[in-house]
């Protein structure tokens, strides 16, 4: 079975598309197909950037309105990242701009060597589970298509961040409809389809955060999946501390929860996305519980992997431990 395999940088990340032979005789060939969508990942992720001062998102961002009119990609971005906030229980917070800027998360950190995770670990305070902000901020942003505009209080500010990327996964996903098989991986958010998968599922490789070696695979036949790390985006504070891109929204500062790394399974690359967020935010007790249901693995801060739910037979059992 012949599939093309293409691979490119955009988001900040790794973007990887895995593309079968024709379903629909109207679709085009592969590689024409991956060159296309490579344009319309670069334009979501341009679109979308908070670190491009010409991008609508930062256009919304800068607006002293409460009602600004966007377009229907800004919509959608919005409209997702509230959609993994009202998931989530406030956890997963798309209102945060500020505080990530605060904790030095206010330019792109694209090419940038992260700072070692194992030092950050041993300054890292107390292990906590993350909580929600009482404020609620993000309860108070609107998407209306109807009036084709975004509504929230003037100074509060958004980012599509990860949500984003499981977006444009899924996004890319609807639009490769017409292969036997595919998968889009965007940094991590894998979506995955095709009645090729279903016959054949794909295994995707989990990497552990630490070690940076394999501990084994997830196969996946439909729907998403999604990996995130601490270790992906840490860096140094000019303080001498340790700061990385996934805060307590409580607390407005990086959360040290136990856990390094997790893996989820969704129903979608957004679902996905959310939920390894989740588990990564409410520590090892709280992860159990998220991804009971589809199953997942976490990586604890001592290096030892969890897997949970249905995919323990497929994960390195716990003893792997970073070196």
């Amino acid at each position: 079975m012949t599939e093309l395999d293409y691979r490119f940088q955009a988001m900040g990340s790794d973007v990887r598309l895995l593309i079968g032979e024709r379903l629909l005789a109207s679709a085009p060939p592969p590689l024409e197909a991956a060159d296309r969508e490579r344009a319309f990942v670069g334009e979501f992720s341009d679109r979308l950037s908070r670190f491009r001062p010409d991008s609508d998102l930062s256009a919304l961002n800068r607006s002293p309105r409460a009602s600004v009119l966007a377009a229907p990609l800004l919509r959608a971005a919005v409209r997702a990242g509230l959609w993994a906030a009202q998931r989530s229980g406030g956890l997963v917070d798309p209102t945060l701009v500020r505080a990530l800027e605060r904790s030095g998360y206010d330019h792109s950190l694209d090419g940038v060597e992260p700072a070692s995770l194992q030092e950050a670990l041993a300054q890292a305070p107390p292990r906590r589970a993350a909580q929600p902000d009482p404020a609620a901020r993000w309860r108070r942003v609107a998407v209306d298509d109807h009036a084709g505009t975004i509504t929230r209080p003037p100074g509060v500010m958004i980012d599509t961040g990860g949500t984003g990327k499981g977006l444009c996964a899924d996004a890319v996903a609807i639009r490769l409809a017409g292969y036997t098989r595919f998968v889009v991986d965007c940094g991590g958010d894998i979506a995955v389809g095709g009645v090729g998968a279903q016959l054949k599922p794909y295994e995707i490789d989990i990497e552990h955060p630490l070690t940076r070696r394999s501990i084994g695979s997830i196969k996946v036949a439909r729907g998403g999946i999604a990996t995130s790390g601490l270790n992906v985006r840490v860096w140094r504070r000019e303080d001498g501390g340790y700061a990385h891109h996934l805060l307590d929204p409580s607390t407005g500062s990086p959360v040290w929860s136990g856990l390094i790394g997790a893996t989820a399974i969704g129903g979608s690359a957004l679902e996905a996305e959310t939920l390894t967020k989740m588990a990564l935010l409410l520590g090892p007790a709280g992860a159990r519980r998220v991804l009971a249901k589809r199953g997942g693995v976490v990586v604890h801060d001592t290096g030892e992997v969890e897997a949970i739910g249905c995919v323990a037979g497929q994960i390195a059992e716990p003893e792997l431990r970073a070196s």
